[in-house]
């Protein structure tokens, strides 16, 4: 008898919910189904089904009106550049989870986090700010340490001392580097990007 599989939704502000299928299969129908029939939702879906199974599967976007859904040319659009995906609200999910579901998404974070911190006014809150950022992803062994060189980290190190609304430039900017190089090639060659694809495009075919 195949066990159960949990299916687990991942809200975009990281709630959690569960639903048990009898198995694999049911599941992964399921979500095929679900793709098919609405990319509207504002939930991911991941699946887990061991290290060699997919484990986020991104769909469904919902609360939004008919000309704000995803379609199929804006996700092709995807491809172009990072930048593009990146200004994508639905891009920007799938990549977040997909980033997540490989347990490297410290830069993406990294970089949105570089992207509020920007639009902070107040210099108090500025400053408390920057010492969370310096700690949260700068710092030697810190939770989230992004990948900067020496000197760079060092110059940041100084810098939140007395910090500007520019402190984190540089380091967003290797970071950006470096998902540009990486990250974003390895999403669009994933099993994530695919279905989505497939899905959308099946989707249009039957309206069609």
């Amino acid at each position: 008898m195949l066990p159960a599989v949990p299916l687990k939704i991942v809200g975009l502000h990281g709630f959690t919910d569960r639903v048990v299928f009898a198995n694999y299969s049911h599941a992964r129908h399921a979500l095929v189904d679900l793709l098919a029939a609405n990319l509207t939702c504002s939930h991911f879906l991941s699946l887990n089904r061991g290290k060699n199974f997919m484990c986020r599967l991104q769909c469904m976007f919902s609360h939004t009106s008919s000309s704000e859904r995803l379609s199929l040319e804006d996700t092709q659009q995807w491809s172009q550049s990072l930048e593009r995906l990146l200004e994508s609200k639905y891009g920007l999910a799938t990549f977040r989870n997909f980033l997540k579901s490989e347990y490297s998404d410290e830069n993406i974070e990294f970089w949105l986090t570089c992207e509020d911190y920007k639009k902070i006014k107040s210099s108090f809150r500025m400053s408390s700010r920057a010492k969370k950022i310096y700690e949260q992803f700068i710092k030697a062994e810190s939770p989230k340490e992004i990948n900067i060189d020496y000197h760079t980290r060092e110059q940041i190190k100084r810098s939140v001392k007395t910090p500007t609304m520019h402190c984190f430039n540089d380091a967003q900017k290797i970071v950006y580097g470096l998902m540009e190089r990486d990250s974003y090639p390895r999403f669009l060659r994933s099993d994530v990007y695919r279905t989505l694809l497939e899905n959308l495009a099946a989707a249009d075919a039957t309206k069609g």
